[in-house]
């Protein structure tokens, strides 16, 4: 998210290139993210859709994950026992990994392609 606050979507002088579309000429999955998040970040939200139809779903995974972990160890701190902390870690875990698999199962969807059509 800092490397998005950085670099403007307007010069689009992003350092950090696609390295499948440098070796195949072809966009991938995960090409326009960085411009989408930069757009996000300054509340331009159907240009980022415009880049990466998944920006907006992948910036909120992060940015989520980002909330809960500043908020997590508050409180593990404010709960009694150690039996509480470990539900809510495994609580949280559940959480993170469905938030996942639903901020990035195109993503995931379109590597199981190419892997199929490697092998």
């Amino acid at each position: 998210m800092g490397y998005s606050g950085i670099f403007s979507p307007d010069s689009g002088d992003y350092p950090v290139q696609c390295m499948h579309e440098l070796i195949t000429g072809s966009e991938c999955t995960s090409c326009g993210l960085s411009h989408g998040f930069s757009l996000i970040l300054r509340g331009r939200f159907s240009e980022a859709a415009e880049w990466n139809p998944g920006s907006m779903r992948i910036f909120l995974f992060f940015a989520l994950q980002l909330l809960l972990r500043l908020a997590l160890p508050v409180i593990c701190h404010g709960l009694p026992g150690r039996r509480e902390r470990n539900n809510l870690v495994l609580a949280d875990s559940a959480v993170t990994i469905v938030m996942f698999l639903v901020a990035f199962f195109p993503l995931l969807r379109y590597q199981v392609f190419i892997l199929k059509t490697l092998f």
